[in-house]
């Protein structure tokens, strides 16, 4: 519908829209994230849904306690190679659609520890995250910012076509592979297919900006 007719029909009481915007409208204003921290950027995750930043004004409402009442997991901190195996568990246990926010650069490259030799070097070798957060911890505020963001992405996905969500691609896996420890580190080392997924939103996001760029 042309915006100047959708604007004169509100100017008159009536509303419209499509199902496209009212599924992401409905998908982004009810995201339910999961009780879930792992170090020190789990307290800061902790300040953000209390009454001083009051994370619920956006539509994240009382942080669950199951995974399967749960459709947002914040990897809050060093992933450590004995706790990714739980964590890769927790995301399959989640019911689509679902979302990942990696918080602090210990979540998403291993920061400071990324040299150790018990330390993962981002938990995206093995669930794809949908939005990064770096620093060292990040505060409140980054996580209310992360937060919007992925509001926004939710909200730009299209119900067909290549930019769909990942849960509406019946070739894309719900569920990943999950490590298990091997004689000398976890195996596999990485998940191929979360690597597969991202690269294709990537590649969907620059012929967005080529499109438009035209």
């Amino acid at each position: 519908m042309d915006q100047k007719l959708r604007i004169e029909l509100s100017k008159q009481g009536i509303v419209t829209t499509t199902l496209e915007e009212l599924y992401n409208w409905g998908r982004k204003n009810s995201v339910w994230p999961m009780t879930f921290g792992l170090a020190c950027c789990a307290i800061e995750m902790i300040a953000t849904s209390m009454a001083r930043y009051d994370l619920a004004r956006f539509g994240a409402e009382v942080f669950r306690p199951s995974p399967r009442q749960a459709d947002l997991i914040i990897v809050s901190g060093t992933v450590t190679k004995k706790m990714a195996p739980q964590v890769v568990r927790l995301y399959n246990q989640m019911a689509e659609p679902k979302y990942v926010i990696a918080m602090g650069a210990c979540a998403i490259s291993g920061g400071p520890f990324k040299q150790g030799y018990n330390v993962l070097k981002g938990i995206d070798r093995y669930i794809p995250v949908d939005v990064h957060i770096p620093g060292c911890p990040p505060r409140p505020e980054a996580l209310i910012d992360a937060f919007m963001t992925l509001q926004k992405k939710i909200d730009a996905q299209t119900l067909t076509g290549e930019g769909r969500p990942r849960h509406l691609d019946p070739e894309a896996p719900s569920e990943f592979v999950v490590p298990r420890f091997g004689a000398h580190d976890l195996e596999p080392p990485n998940n191929p297919e979360v690597f597969r997924i991202l690269n294709n939103i990537d590649s969907c996001a620059a012929g967005e900006v080529d499109a438009g760029g035209d």
